[in-house]
């Protein structure tokens, strides 16, 4: 057998003696495979460093690696890459020092800026964060003045750090002689040792009894202290009780000594810490500044604070020495100090400053009697003639109105320029002589506009001052004052712009509005009449105005409003909407009086505006002249001879009168001279009411065949078919009407309510659907098919056609107020919350709101929301309806007349209770109370 080699045996020790041995200097484990290797701590020891990168390098390229150039990612700006092979020579270095020249010359271009800048940075940082030296400055420099006696008698500071901070405080105190409260435990014991037991407990048996006292055989008892203490206390409150029965003075008030004590403040530390440091910058700023005034003021406001009212004022004294020109300082100090003190100090005050108003002032309000006031104010004024102010003071204190006249002419002698006493001067006079006054500041004050309204109030109130009016009647006696009175206001505002004195248009109704409100309707009026065509385009003219009317009005200004209409009327007469707002504000505002006059002149100027004729003939028709009415309305007819709201106003004045006669000619007339669709069908309506069923159903088929469109003659010759109780002819007159007319809503709805009635409730369905196919997303529609549901007793059916109706219509008052009464109790807060979100302020969601506090008996809450629900939609019937309802379970008969009151101003029409109880036939000439009246009892 024949071997390649042999393997000499090596012995284990010698095979692994190399992990014994130290490892080189640079090796690195794992570096000869291209691993990036690790050493740590362990490996290397303390303080030991790696390879370094020399090394690294040789190591690589003994292995053929290739060595990466050090300043391959050098900065190429660098000279040692892009001008590494470059030299160095003259020209480059004449290139640096041009350089360095130039930066050495504009670093001291900038130098002064910068050193001042830097000055003034460092005097603001100085400001903000003094130094602990500077702070103290004023009082080291006081320390060189010291001798060795001072320095001598300056206490230890002790050691005030750390834990034995509290000791070291104790230990002075207890040297001064003062006690602090010990800890509880020693007090407990104390107090132990003074109980008398009968036997001695265990562990005192066992300390053979008590211990023994201290060597002078002397005892502390905390007890008998306490005991004493109180029982002085007692003493002394019950000897005050005594002098106070006696009738002797006494400091202590038993009654209110706790109180008092309770009412202390007990300042905390941290707070008696901010007074000492206030205390201190005060004290330095009045010591480096004793001339500035406030800051002697701070410092006795901060003793006050303090409750050191003797500190305060002796600061405050101090300060008036200092500062003997500051009327604040010496104005201070009178209020810290009591009233005699007070007059001492302000007559030193006047001393110094005598032209101070507010120390006059002052002086004359501590005087009890008012004659020693005025004697103040009178030398005030010697002092100080031309002060408004003290004037004003003095004539205040006067109680006869002649003595007020005289100083009043003196003052205005003395300040002619003041307009405040001129006008108190003028309320004083007799109205002749006011008028001469007046005259008088309007020479010396020609700018002043508030003498011209003076003025127009003056001749106002006494039409004497400007001219007799002697008339017999009041109304011409009135016109003719206005008149005067407009005269005067024009003149005022041209006299005002030749004296380059210009007002707003705002401030000049602003006066009016004043006027107004001080009882001068007139004058108000004037000035509006005078002013109201400034700053106003003359396109804007009529929008602005009636706009400026509303402002007033809604202010309650309703003589500036009704001066704007004024206005509107005369500038716009031919303008039917300037004549109805007008007549609407004066029904609203005014007497019934002033709309038939508003009303008789707008039919003048707008003959052929038949809303101004239907309103005057209401007027007259609701005041009781039925007459006046019928001949307003003949009257129209000549100015409007195919008129189909006149010919329907005089039919309706007719039947509601009683003369049906009268009213069917004159419908019959109007069939041929008019020839409306609605004129047919009120002529139906009215043959209806009569009884004359067949006429009615002749008259509709005529009028179907002209107007096959007008939803509502479908409707009326339905409602003929149904009452006769003819179910098919109405089921085919609603049939006809709904294929003429797809997009009327209320007769698919009652189409529907026929076949329901009928009975057959799947027809009805139906033609609900068929109705949402074509008018879709109308909620109206759905609410019906609801109600079918509930009325036929599905609620869960009613619950999900609501559902889908609310996916089409998610903001559908009519479908959210049943939504929430559609839910259980618990819910339907929640759901009211977001039916007022999605919904928005609908009456009927409010109500439903008003309800639900109606059925928890919040009473208020649910009058508070009727009145909501009112003041949304005040046309809304069933509004009314609900509230008064609610009234007459809760409330008392006057709240039910006062609801029915309301409603009768509002006069409601829409609504669905409301339209159904107010076009039946058994309700038809009924009054606004007697329908309210029904529809309460019929809502559910």
């Amino acid at each position: 057998m024949s071997h390649i080699g042999t393997v000499k045996h090596i012995p284990k020790e010698v095979r692994y003696n190399f992990l014994q041995m130290a490892a080189p200097a640079s090796y690195v484990a794992g570096l000869g495979r291209g691993a990036s290797g690790f050493t740590t701590r362990s490996d290397i020891g303390p303080a030991r460093e790696g390879p370094s990168a020399e090394t690294i390098a040789d190591a690589q390229a003994k292995r053929g690696e290739e060595v990466p150039d050090p300043d391959a990612m050098q900065d190429p700006d660098d000279e040692r890459n892009l001008f590494a092979g470059t030299v160095y020579e003259a020209d480059d270095e004449e290139a640096d020092r041009i350089w360095e020249s130039v930066d050495t010359r504009m670093d001291a271009r900038r130098r002064a800026r910068r050193e001042i800048a830097e000055a003034e940075q460092a005097a603001k940082e100085r400001a903000l964060n003094p130094k602990l030296q500077t702070q103290f400055a004023d009082l080291k420099r006081n320390l060189s003045s010291l001798n060795d006696a001072d320095w001598d008698s300056i206490p230890e500071a002790g050691n005030l750090t750390g834990k034995r901070r509290k000791h070291n405080m104790r230990l002075e105190e207890n040297q001064n002689g003062r006690s602090y409260a010990v800890s509880d435990t020693v007090v407990a014991d104390i107090a132990n040792r003074n109980i008398l037991l009968g036997e001695l407990d265990k562990a005192q048996q066992d300390n053979g009894g008590f211990d023994t006292p201290a060597a002078d055989g002397t005892m502390t008892d905390f007890i008998a202290i306490g005991n004493a203490r109180d029982k002085v206390l007692s003493l002394q409150l019950d000897r005050a009780s005594k002098d106070a029965a006696n009738g002797s003075s006494t400091s202590v008030d038993p009654r209110g000594y706790m109180t008092a004590l309770n009412s202390q403040i007990v300042q905390t530390d941290a707070q008696i810490g901010d007074i000492k440091q206030a205390r201190q910058l005060l004290q330095n700023l009045i010591q480096t500044n004793p001339k500035h005034a406030p800051g002697w003021i701070a410092a006795a406001s901060l003793e006050v604070h303090a409750k050191k009212m003797v500190a305060a004022r002796k600061i405050i004294a101090e300060g008036c020495e200092k500062c003997p020109n500051s009327e604040d300082i010496w104005f201070h100090a009178a209020e810290l100090n009591t009233p005699e003190n007070a007059k001492i100090i302000l007559g030193r005050a006047v001393q110094n400053v005598p032209q101070s108003v507010k120390i006059w002032l002052k002086a004359a309000s501590l005087e009890s009697d008012v004659k020693s006031k005025k004697r103040v104010l009178r030398k005030a004024l010697e002092f100080i003639p031309n002060s408004v102010r003290l004037w004003k003071e003095t004539v205040n204190l006067e109680d006869d109105p002649e003595d007020a006249r005289v100083l009043l002419t003196r003052a205005v002698e003395v300040i002619p320029t003041s307009v405040e006493l001129w006008l108190t001067l003028a309320r004083l006079e007799t109205p002749e002589n006011a008028k001469q006054v007046l005259n008088s500041a309007r020479k010396r004050i020609p700018t002043s506009h508030e003498i011209w309204i003076a003025a127009g109030r003056l001749a106002e109130q006494s039409p004497t001052a400007i001219g007799d009016v002697k008339l017999e009647d009041e109304a011409e006696k009135t016109r003719k004052l206005a008149a005067q009175v407009d005269k005067l206001m024009v003149g005022a505002v041209n006299s005002l712009k030749k004296n380059q004195v210009i007002l707003s248009r705002e401030a000049w109704l602003q006066e009016a509005e004043k006027c107004e409100q001080d009882g001068s309707p007139l004058t108000a009026q004037a000035i509006v009449k005078a002013v109201i065509h400034q700053d106003v385009e003359e396109e804007d003219r009529r929008n602005v105005w009636i706009e400026d009317a509303g402002k007033a009005a809604q202010g309650g200004f309703y003589e500036v409003a009704r001066a704007c209409y004024v206005v509107v009327l005369e500038t716009f007469p031919t303008s039917p909407s300037v004549w109805r707002k007008a007549a609407e504000f004066e029904k609203a505002h005014g007497t019934p009086q002033a709309v038939q006059d508003i009303l008789a002149q707008g039919v003048q100027h707008c003959p052929h505006a038949e809303v101004l004729w239907l309103m005057a003939a209401k007027e007259k028709w609701v005041g009781g002249d039925v007459p006046g009415a019928q001949a307003i309305l003949s009257e129209a007819f000549k100015q409007n001879e195919d008129s189909e709201s006149i010919f329907l106003a005089a039919a309706k004045l007719a039947a509601e009168t009683g003369e049906m006669e009268a009213a069917t000619q004159i419908l019959e007339k109007a069939r041929v001279q008019a020839d409306t669709e609605r004129i047919w069908m009120k002529s139906a309506v009215l043959q209806r009411q009569l009884g004359q069923l067949d006429a009615a159903l002749q008259t509709l088929e005529e009028a179907i065949k002209k107007y096959p469109t007008f939803d509502k003659l479908h409707m009326v010759r339905g409602q003929l078919h149904q009452s006769r109780g003819a179910t098919a002819n109405a089921r085919a007159a609603y049939a006809q009407g709904c294929r003429s007319c797809p997009k009327s809503i209320p007769l698919w709805i009652l189409a529907a309510r026929l076949e329901e009635k009928a009975g057959v409730t799947i027809k009805a369905r139906s033609l609900l659907e068929s109705a949402r196919m074509k008018n879709p997303k109308h909620d109206l529609l759905w609410a019906e098919s609801v109600k079918i549901e509930e009325r036929t007793g599905s609620t869960q059916q009613a619950k999900a056609v609501l559902a889908r109706a609310m996916q089409e219509c998610p903001t559908s008052p009519i479908l959210w107020s049943m939504a929430i009464f559609m839910e259980s109790p618990q819910q339907r807060k929640g759901r009211s919350v977001d039916a007022l979100k999605k919904a928005g302020e609908h009456p009927a969601v409010i109500l439903a709101v008003a309800r639900l506090f109606w059925g928890e008996r919040k009473i208020e809450k649910t009058r508070q929301w009727m009145q909501n629900a009112i003041t949304a939609d005040a046309d809304w019937g069933d509004a009314w309806g609900w509230w008064l309802k609610f009234e007459k379970q809760h409330g008392e008969l006057e709240r039910q007349e006062l609801v029915i009151e309301k409603c009768i101003a509002a006069a409601p029409h829409h609504g669905p209770v409301w339209q159904a109880v107010s076009k039946d036939l058994q309700n038809i000439g009924k009054s606004t109370r007697e329908i309210v009246e029904l529809v309460a009892q019929k809502l559910e």
